[in-house]
């Protein structure tokens, strides 16, 4: 049998879409390659978010090829489709899939009969479910809209289907993800459109021990009635809302060409707040954006205390070529980018704490994932709010939904107990 591997870069939907090929390839005797095995076959998918992510992929490249000489690498993803020609030069690479809407006439290629229409497992206990595809915001510092101009939406069917399948295959949450999934449907005709919150209804109507998990949003895609779907099924979608702001000044997301302004952000954080119990609100900051000031930063971190985000990951600016903020006059130098990012890290580590702290006495729902690194008789997992939680158990409980009390704070993480049966 033909051996495979593959390497994954980036964002969710690049891992669902590199499963879907591993599964894909399955029907036709690719086999995951052993450590030390002859590899066949590599998949490398990349990402082009950042120069970073550009470097890694090339990286990961050249370590195949030098690692396995006589292996096939076939590359996909959003760097593949910005910069075909020069991922194409590189070492051991035979194809470049510069477009994702490609990768069923690939596997049909490599001989597969019956093209499938989504996955029907994962390789973590979080399932990801790919539900939209596409960007077309055009944010001055994103070069993700020219790799993935195209929107597109799945089939509510299509998506019930997969993700019926993944249940039965005993993945007990459920992540929805796209490019843009607040985007979902929208480039439907109207008189048959369906929204996301009309999906996650659908979803959440299946039958089965599972929860539902929602990717990144813009704040304003958080509708009413997803909102109400979610306050009436705490135990069946995470109160849980990953929320991008960047910025907490207005002159810099009109900058960044975001389409809200601050107070409407801090507003539609405090309308999940009154109408969930709880709710873990995380966000994605860019500091050191060109011509941002001090005034500028410390009206960021005013607003990030004000809405009291229970995570952040916190970037600094890296100029993209080709996008419009890569020219844009004052450039924030590194250091002074490095100095803003370790002033709010601490910010966003007290804010977190906070948050975990005000848990404790209550009642989560833990998905377990793995065994406790520090103590063998306990078992961690994450809690629907999106938070690190370890407690008594055994390997038998790995990959179910768990119901504990939140005890105490630990290290980075909540200490728990088993609730009663």
């Amino acid at each position: 049998m033909p051996t495979l591997t593959t390497y994954t870069i980036g964002c969710k939907v690049n891992q669902y879409e590199t499963e879907y090929l591993r599964q894909g390839l399955a029907q036709v005797g690719y086999r995951p390659a052993k450590k030390g095995e002859v590899v066949d076959l590599c998949i490398v998918n990349t990402c082009t978010v950042t120069s970073k992510a550009d470097m890694k992929s090339r990286k990961a490249i050249r370590q195949f090829a030098r690692r396995h000489p006589d292996a096939e690498i076939i590359v996909m993803g959003c760097y593949a489709t910005r910069a075909a020609e020069e991922l194409a030069s590189l070492p051991g690479v035979v194809r470049v899939v510069d477009d994702k809407q490609q990768l069923p006439s690939l596997l049909a290629e490599f001989g597969v009969k019956e093209i499938p229409d989504g996955i029907q497992s994962f390789q973590r206990h979080r399932a990801h479910v790919k539900v939209q595809d596409g960007c077309k915001l055009e944010c001055s510092y994103c070069i993700i809209p020219k790799c993935r101009p195209i929107l597109s939406s799945r089939p509510v069917d299509s998506v019930i289907s997969e993700v019926n399948c993944l249940v039965h295959s005993g993945h007990r949450e459920i992540v929805l993800t796209g490019i843009h999934l607040g985007h979902y449907g929208i480039e439907l005709p109207k008189n048959d459109r369906p929204d996301l919150a009309q999906l996650v209804r659908r979803v959440t109507d299946l039958e089965g021990e599972f929860r539902v998990r929602l990717s990144s949003l813009e704040a304003e895609e958080v509708s009413s009635k997803l909102i109400e779907i979610i306050s009436e099924r705490p135990d069946r979608v995470c109160p849980h809302l990953h929320l991008s702001m960047q910025s907490g000044s207005d002159s810099v997301l009109q900058r960044m060409r975001r389409r809200y302004c601050s107070k409407r952000f801090v507003q539609q954080c405090d309308l999940v707040k009154q109408a969930l119990d709880a709710p873990s609100i995380t966000t994605d900051v860019i500091v050191g954006f060109p011509g941002e000031t001090d005034s500028d930063f410390e009206e960021t971190c005013r607003v990030v205390e004000e809405v009291g985000f229970s995570k952040i990951h916190i970037f600094r600016f890296s100029a993209r070529e080709g996008t419009p903020a890569a020219t844009m006059p004052n450039q924030v130098p590194k250091l002074v980018q490095r100095q803003r990012a370790a002033e709010l890290a601490k910010i966003e580590r007290r804010l977190r704490k906070q948050y975990m702290e005000s848990l404790v006495g209550r009642s989560l729902q833990v998905l377990v994932e793995t065994r406790s690194k520090s103590q063998a008789d306990r078992v961690s997992g994450t809690a629907g709010r999106y938070l690190p939680v370890e407690f008594a158990g055994n390997d038998s409980q790995i990959g179910t939904l768990a119901s504990v009390r939140a005890e105490r704070t630990g290290a980075g993480c909540i200490e728990a107990l088993p609730s009663p049966s």
